[in-house]
């Protein structure tokens, strides 16, 4: 073992999953004795849980992983771990570029990162597990929660949609759903724990299946409906939902299940049906168009969030004005909105021709000062409400106010004492922001 003078920092980057992913290599090397830290100058293990779905995620770990280098020649001691999606994708590079890093961890292995560290550790030379042929283990493993009052919860591992863009499948594998029993049993004990809102995860929840002991198969809708049940979860929230399956069933769920929160994420990607049809995605923006429709009638209220690619190859100025008119028409809530770049592995790699960066950068622009003058004016039509917040603490922009959010997944800001810190409040808007409310506690 490394000893208590050699604690673990985990540092994330990326979605949801490697949230979870970071909580759970956390969790596996406690159990196993050690000891982890916040504090990335006290670590003698430094654990780097990667992405790659987007370039500027990699650029972000290769300038980190370049920053270390200088520390690891002055440590000899300390061990440098790549973990994640990049690991699983990347390693023979990570080895080339940065001999630094002793320890390639994937996302099929990650079962082994206690053995792998202590590998490296006695072995002074680069270790590699990507788990070739191998799936991660879907039983509940131990974790290092980051927060007492929310928690992550997959129902779910790897993809089986194959749009064009995505390395997602190649890196995480093909869908395998939780049982139903296994799910249950976890979100039981994280209420015992004190949690009071989880958040289930997949890479396309609608899609989930899994046989129960009755010989029946268990959907995603089915299992929001047990969850519902469980004595003091208060708040149920999920992504992502894919816009080419998602079922009648969830829609009835989010509209008839009280703890299940009125927010969904539904990924549009573009507004041009010749893009859609490029990036594979098994819709149009018709087809779109109506099933949102669908949704605010059964939901009235619900908050929609989305993802944008601007600059997929190929998309012209005329298919840029559509998802520019898409986002205009749906009005969400919030978007993520990215630049297309090329992601080795993937069908779109390949595809010609390329939009140049800069006007990647231009269409990026635009959408983005839209969509910020859209979710200024939601927000600020809720100037004058009340509305229910769970404080999860303190700003982490102003650590003198407190920091929660909506049922409906809106962020709030004000001032109030830590006693509040845990529990459901009633909260009046007095102002807004693009991503932000600013509200007033009167206790």
């Amino acid at each position: 073992m490394l000893g208590k003078m050699s604690p673990i920092c985990v540092i994330t980057f990326g979605c949801q999953m490697n949230e979870y992913d970071s909580e759970v290599m956390a969790g596996l090397c406690a159990e196993a004795g050690w000891t982890i830290t916040d504090d990335e100058e006290k670590a003698g293990v430094i654990l780097i849980n990667t992405c790659s779905v987007r370039r500027h995620a990699e650029e972000r770990v290769w300038g980190r992983l370049f920053a270390l280098k200088e520390r690891a020649s002055r440590e000899p001691d300390l061990i440098i771990g790549v973990c994640g999606c990049m690991a699983q994708g990347k390693a023979s590079e990570i080895a080339r570029r940065c001999p630094h890093v002793r320890l390639i961890c994937g996302t099929r292995a990650f079962d082994r990162l206690p053995s792998l560290i202590e590998r490296a550790r006695r072995e002074r030379g680069g270790v590699i597990d990507v788990g070739e042929g191998s799936l991660p283990r879907l039983a509940s493993p131990p974790r290092k929660r980051e927060s007492w009052l929310k928690a992550f919860v997959p129902v779910m591992r790897g993809c089986n949609n194959r749009c064009a863009y995505c390395v997602v499948p190649a890196l995480r594998g093909p869908e395998v759903s939780r049982s139903g029993e296994e799910i249950i049993a976890e979100i039981r004990l994280l209420a015992s724990d004190g949690c009071r809102e989880i958040t289930l995860l997949g890479q396309n929840v609608n899609s989930y299946r899994a046989a129960r002991r009755d010989g029946m198969q268990a959907t995603f809708a089915g299992l929001l409906g047990e969850i519902a049940s469980i004595s003091g979860i208060e708040r149920i929230r999920f992504m992502t939902s894919h816009p080419k399956d998602m079922p009648d069933e969830l829609i009835a769920a989010l509209a008839g299940l009280p703890k299940v929160c009125p927010h969904l994420h539904l990924p549009l990607q573009s507004g041009s049906d010749r893009i859609l049809e490029g990036m594979k995605r098994g819709y149009t923006f018709g087809a779109y168009r109506l099933l949102v429709r669908k949704i605010r009638d059964r939901v009235p209220g619900i908050a929609l969030t989305t993802d944008l690619i601007a600059g997929f190859p190929g998309e012209t100025e005329e298919d840029f004005k559509r998802t520019l008119g898409a986002l205009e028409e749906i009005s969400f809530d919030g978007a993520f909105i990215f630049k297309y770049s090329d992601s080795e592995g993937t069908a779109a790699a390949g595809f010609i021709p390329k939009v140049p960066d800069e006007e990647i950068a231009r269409r990026h622009g635009i959408l983005l000062k839209r969509q910020g003058e859209i979710g200024l004016a939601k927000n600020s039509a809720l100037v004058g409400q009340a509305e229910e917040v769970l404080v999860e603490g303190p700003s982490p922009r102003n650590p003198g106010r407190l920091f929660g959010r909506t049922r409906a997944n809106r962020r709030v800001v004000f001032e109030g004492g830590e006693r509040l810190i845990g529990t459901a409040v009633c909260v009046t808007i007095r102002a807004a922001t693009p991503l932000t409310l600013l509200g007033e506690f009167r206790g």
